[in-house]
């Protein structure tokens, strides 16, 4: 069985740390598991109800279809002003009417100890929106004070640990089909 892994940075910032840390996990995902990076959240549009109709804006259909098709979702997102970046929540609220693609296993994973706002706003939206936080498959990583690129996290022998064994978490969390 083949898995696909949607994995999306809550930041737009070109040096992020929470966008290295998905294209880690493009890097030390298991056999069998494909992570994609979805970096298109600032293309969406600003979230109107009277936009949400069929046919949806080319970037939210392009959103969503992703997100339909995924077996789970990796989900990294800083914390500003101790809340969910807005340009994330936007992306967020673009999924809330088309709910039959998001009651998905969700790791969530936090590149700063200090980050503990964000992380439960976001756990409270993602609930709201029958989304499955696997906690097993969540993780905290000590990543402030330098700059990692994706190939350091994921040759770091500590943190590819972490990453690997969160990726299976979350493998083991993915329901089998039902064909």
């Amino acid at each position: 069985m083949s898995l696909r892994i949607v994995a999306v940075s809550g930041s737009l910032r070109g040096a992020s740390s929470n966008s290295a840390l998905m294209l880690a996990a493009v890097r030390v995902a298991p056999p069998g598991m494909t992570v994609e990076v979805f970096d298109a959240i600032a293309d969406l549009p600003h979230f109107n109800p009277d936009l949400d109709i069929e046919p949806a804006p080319p970037a939210v259909a392009a959103w969503r279809a992703r997100i339909r098709g995924a077996d789970g979702l990796l989900i990294s997102c800083p914390e500003y002003a101790r809340g969910i970046p807005g340009a994330f929540k936007n992306a967020l609220d673009w999924l809330v009417s088309d709910p039959a693609g998001f009651a998905k296993p969700i790791a969530l994973w936090n590149a700063s100890p200090r980050a503990v706002a964000a992380p439960e706003a976001l756990r409270l939206v993602l609930s709201t929106m029958s989304g499955r936080v696997v906690e097993a498959a969540s993780l905290t990583l000590p990543l402030l004070g330098r700059s990692w690129t994706p190939e350091e996290l994921a040759s770091d022998p500590s943190i590819a640990a972490l990453l690997r064994a969160s990726l299976q978490s979350l493998t083991q969390a993915v329901e089998p089909p039902t064909d």
